[in-house]
């Protein structure tokens, strides 16, 4: 199948060829789907809090803060491309006619054209256009007003002028205050600010970035670092990392074969979100927070998500001490008693909502410590899951593990057999999904640290069709950050509010109230 120079270009890629021949493996078998059991619902795997419960976790974590090792990881990688998704098709088919400009006006709805440009002013980024235009003799206001929208959308998007089509979502201004704007890097370091401060009143945050962007992120942190250092009174450690090329995965043609370029070389693609338990391994903390870079909120919002991310963290080390000291009290002793065993089961089962067959209760207690211990001596994660109110995303599940048992998982659309009407129902009677708010301690109970890669479901990848050159071919995923990549981890899914979950992933998205920084 592969010829020397291959070979060649493999090795260079830093991956081996058993692994290119497992992945074009993969294309022609497919991947199996997780087999759901029940949805996570309030009660039933997906626990509430109220106010008090909030207070006293947040508490916790506040009081242990200052001891441990905390950061902030914000997966900010690739350019904003499907944020300005429809304002690219509109630029490349838009030929100025009466009948086109007459269809813009029909939908005027928040996701609509008309909505966008009507709205121009009301983003954050509309001085700085107006400025760029400015430069070139251009009066933005007016160029509205003569619905020459194809050169307002050249400044916005390409090299002409802000390029905000081929920057990272991370560059991009989110949010207009009185005096400023501030883009989502620097929201997340306002944020970071609130809530992950360890000791010296040091703020750690993690970016994955892609390289070719790298040096326009150091330039813009560094030029806003004194400010926010100065104002929130701390030290920021910021940190970059960059998706390993050995995570890339080869691409097929639509026969499965490799699929090659005009060189006759093979094509790899970046292996999606799910590489990045790569750059999480090598993070050295107590405790990851994770929150994408898109769902982040202006200063009046963050009342909501401080506090919040608080709470999950400290509903992580109360859980966690637990867990260590029950991995403790089995390591000491061979021989402990039965009633201790069938309380740590409990705790599987109430707390970590692990479903395993009752015969296990009834097995000598070598067995049953050594399944104890098996189940407890993994990395955990507190996931925040808001009510489902129509939002695209993986939702919160219990589904079947390789080893007979059940817990929670996070559930993307593309693992689940949609023929299936037994499955099909379990998915309707979903009530939440998955916001990608959480927090992961990836240490074990004598403080070392755990290789993730061991942890991980290597059967929830997925393919995706796309193309190069016009030309058909088959991509292949990696498991998922959050779901495939975490299959194994010890899962806890906890009720946060809508409020804290914002995405943007549209430019539209930006003109919802959320994202507004006055109060409405």
């Amino acid at each position: 199948m592969f010829s020397k120079k291959d070979v060649t270009q493999i090795v260079q890629h830093g991956v081996s060829v058993e692994q290119v021949a497992a992945q074009i493996e993969a294309f022609k078998t497919g991947f199996p789907f997780m087999e759901i059991t029940r949805a996570a619902t309030l009660g039933n795997g997906l626990f509430p809090l109220d106010e008090t419960k909030v207070e006293e976790y947040a508490t916790k974590y506040e009081n242990q803060a200052k001891t441990l090792k905390v950061m902030k990881f914000v997966p900010a990688s690739g350019a904003a491309t499907r944020m300005f998704k429809q304002l690219f098709d509109f630029m490349n088919n838009y030929t100025g006619s009466e009948e086109e400009f007459l269809n813009i006006l029909v939908d005027r709805g928040p996701e609509s054209l008309y909505y966008f440009f009507e709205n121009l002013n009301q983003f954050a980024f509309y001085n700085d256009l107006k400025a760029i235009m400015y430069e070139h003799e251009l009066e933005l206001d007016s160029m509205l007003e003569k619905q020459q929208y194809i050169d307002i959308l050249d400044f916005l998007l390409t090299e002409k002028g802000l390029n905000y089509g081929n920057l990272p979502k991370g560059l991009i201004l989110f949010h207009k205050y009185i005096d400023f704007s501030r883009t989502a890097v620097e929201e997340h370091m306002v944020e970071g600010a609130n809530y992950c401060r360890s000791a010296n009143e040091k703020v750690p945050i993690h970016f994955t970035v892609s390289e070719q962007h790298h040096q326009l992120f150091i330039e813009h942190i560094n030029s806003i670092l004194p400010i926010h250092e100065e104002r929130h009174g701390v030290t920021y450690d910021i940190n970059f990392s960059f998706q390993d090329p050995s995570t890339d995965t080869i691409a097929v043609d639509l026969e499965n074969e490799p699929f090659r370029d005009e060189n006759g070389d093979l094509l790899f693609r970046p292996g999606g979100h799910g590489a990045l338990i790569e750059n999480l391994n090598n993070i050295e903390a107590d405790l990851i927070f994770v929150k994408n870079i898109d769902n982040i909120v202006p200063d009046r919002m963050k009342k909501f998500t401080a506090p919040y991310k608080k709470t999950i963290a400290g509903i992580l080390l109360s859980v966690q001490e637990t867990i260590f000291k029950y991995l403790n009290l089995l390591d000491k002793t061979d021989d402990i008693d039965d009633k201790k065993l069938d309380s740590m089961l409990r705790f599987l089962e109430k707390d970590l909502c692990i479903v395993f067959d009752e015969k296990i209760k009834t097995q000598p207690p070598k067995k049953k410590a050594q399944f104890i211990k098996k189940k407890l001596n993994r990395p955990i994660r507190v996931c925040g899951m808001v009510p489902n109110e129509g939002e695209p995303g993986g939702g919160p599940f219990f589904a079947v593990n390789p080893d007979g048992t059940q817990s929670l998982h996070i559930i993307e659309s593309s693992q689940f057999d949609s023929n299936n009407d037994a499955q099909k129902e379990i998915i309707q009677k979903s009530t939440h999904f998955n916001p990608v708010d959480l927090v992961c301690g990836t240490k074990n109970y004598k403080g070392k640290k755990f290789d993730l890669h061991k942890f991980t479901d290597q059967n929830t990848g997925f393919i995706s069709q796309k193309s190069q050159n016009g030309r058909a071919l088959k991509a292949l995923e990696l498991p998922g950050l959050w779901n495939g990549a975490m299959s194994d981890w010890n899962t806890i899914f906890v009720q946060v509010p809508i409020e804290t979950f914002n995405p943007v992933k549209t430019i539209n998205d930006l003109l919802r109230e959320e994202h507004r920084t006055f109060e409405p």
